[in-house]
């Protein structure tokens, strides 16, 4: 019997792995009466669904385009779900629901609103750097580079400034200058000189070089939309990469980013590792075993729990693999 429902919302949401993830981990918990799947909503269709919940509903995915959408429906809860206005998790909370608009004709939760995806990308690094071995001081001397300035490298650059190695974030885009989110971001939590500056993506003299100094470079382009790229790292003569790479993408797996990338010495993860941290942190929101999630020990935290019980991971990652 199912008590509990949680759910993936967006549209397109057909192609989305969440409910593997989550259905993965209730097993892996015990949580035999709690369930989770995928649902089409677009921005002109989350307020109808969310009237129409009840109590049953613990918590909501949200991918684009609600994760604005869903905004004024709850309360940002974690630092970049309020400093960026994007949240990618909604919590319900039925205790005392508000019954006062006929609307919501179960009554209204309150909503705790999380962002996951900027914890997820800096847990795919700390679990990439403890697998290779890799140690980075604290003195914010690396630098980063950003490939791409949508929705995604907002959720990218904030991850980066909570790394304490990063001391500057580069962003290369085809449109220098469209999300100003991401300079506003970089200067008010990286404490270095000039701790961001954006370049053109058509300009190949400033991608290698800011792509050779970089310590991390996150891909955020969708598709097959960095294939070029993948062509320009291709055919450098004996230039090396140094970095390590995280290209949001995962299909195909792996990318042409990702074999250019390694084929010059470098390191590279998918974006099924962001994928799957992100998901962990939200059923552990989702079920309550965390009650909050404060992004300056969500890593600690996460080690602690994994560490007591440490075959959510390993259970978790299992089923990503066999889906994909």
């Amino acid at each position: 019997m199912v008590n509990y429902r949680c759910a993936v919302l967006g549209k397109p949401i057909a192609h989305s792995l969440s409910p593997v993830l989550h259905n993965a981990a209730y097993d892996s918990l015990g949580l035999h009466d709690w369930f989770y799947d995928k649902h089409e909503v677009g921005q002109e269709d989350l307020d109808v669904f969310l009237k129409g919940l009840d109590p049953a509903w613990a918590g909501l995915s949200l991918t684009m385009p609600l994760k604005k959408t869903i905004q004024p429906y709850g309360t940002p809860s974690n630092l970049w779900a309020e400093e960026l206005k994007v949240a990618n998790t909604a919590v319900f909370d039925w205790s005392e629901p508000d019954r006062s608009d006929p609307a919501w004709p179960n009554g209204r939760p309150a909503i705790k609103l999380y962002n996951t995806d900027v914890i997820g990308i800096q847990l795919a690094f700390d679990h990439a750097n403890r697998e290779l071995g890799l140690h980075h001081t604290d003195r914010r001397a690396g630098e980063a580079l950003v490939i791409g300035n949508g929705n995604t490298a907002t959720s990218a650059t904030a991850a980066l400034c909570m790394m304490p190695e990063i001391g500057r974030i580069t962003v290369a885009a085809r449109h220098p200058g469209k999300n100003p989110t991401l300079k506003a971001v970089a200067e008010k939590f990286i404490k270095s000189d000039r701790p961001y500056r954006e370049i053109d993506l058509a300009d190949e003299d400033e991608v290698l070089k800011a792509a050779g100094e970089a310590t991390y470079v996150i891909n955020t382009i969708p598709g097959h939309a960095a294939d070029g790229l993948a062509r320009l790292f291709t055919g450098v003569g004996s230039t090396t990469f140094g970095g390590l790479l995280l290209d949001v993408v995962y299909d195909p797996r792996p990318t042409s980013l990702m074999r250019a990338w390694r084929s010059r010495a470098g390191h590279a993860i998918g974006g099924e590792e962001m994928l799957l941290y992100q998901a962990l942190v939200q059923v552990l929101l989702m079920t309550g075993i965390w009650d909050d999630d404060p992004p300056s020990d969500a890593d600690q935290r996460l080690q602690n729990t994994t560490t007591e019980d440490d075959h959510l991971e390993i259970d978790m990652r299992r089923a990503l693999e066999e889906a994909l």
